[in-house]
């Protein structure tokens, strides 16, 4: 069986997290509302500080800011995606197909097993992992403007003056890269 090493290093990650089989779960009204309450039920015991974060269909961006002494975020991120899997079979939500192997191990067919992470080794670091976050669905072909895109913090950012409303177009974007505009 494959080991996975996961980061212990520094205080802020970067996170992609997709749903099984990449189903359309995050953006619907159901879903916003079971990952909202994961999120809130989870820090409560186990403190974050989202910096970033967008939603898409089938999978989510986060940057997370983790408290020095405790920056087990696979943790965090197991008991998210139980609260919010509790919540979405509570609610009426509809579960993916089962295989032999989740169904041996207990798992339900709402999220992918594991999650992509990276440890952000700088400021400018944090601030590309933001900056991909928010730029997402414009890379997805969702939106030709990123602040149309209503599930993002990308908005409160604009809000804090920290980006322009017009930041993100597709004529920034070049093909797996984004430049700001000169």
């Amino acid at each position: 069986m494959r080991s996975y090493v996961r980061s212990r290093i520094g205080s802020t990650f970067f996170f992609t997290v997709v749903t099984h089989r990449r189903r359309s779960l995050l953006t619907t009204d159901l879903g916003r509302d079971c990952l909202r309450t994961a999120f809130l039920d989870v820090r409560r015991n186990h403190p974050f500080r989202t910096v970033a974060i967008v939603l898409l269909p089938d999978h989510l961006h986060a940057v997370w800011e983790l408290p020095r002494e405790d920056v087990d975020y696979s943790k965090r991120w197991r008991l998210i995606k139980r609260r919010f899997s509790q919540l979405w079979s509570e609610r009426g939500g509809v579960e993916g197909n089962m295989t032999a192997s989740r169904e041996r191990k207990g798992e339900r067919a709402i999220w992918q097993r594991r999650f992509f992470e990276h440890t952000c080794k700088d400021e400018d670091d944090v601030q590309r992992c933001v900056d991909y976050s928010h730029v997402n669905p414009l890379k997805h072909g969702l939106v030709s403007r990123v602040i149309d895109w209503p599930y993002s913090t990308f908005h409160r950012y604009v809000e804090r003056g920290i980006y322009p409303p017009e930041w993100g177009s597709a004529a920034e974007w070049y093909g797996d890269e984004f430049r700001h505009a000169e």
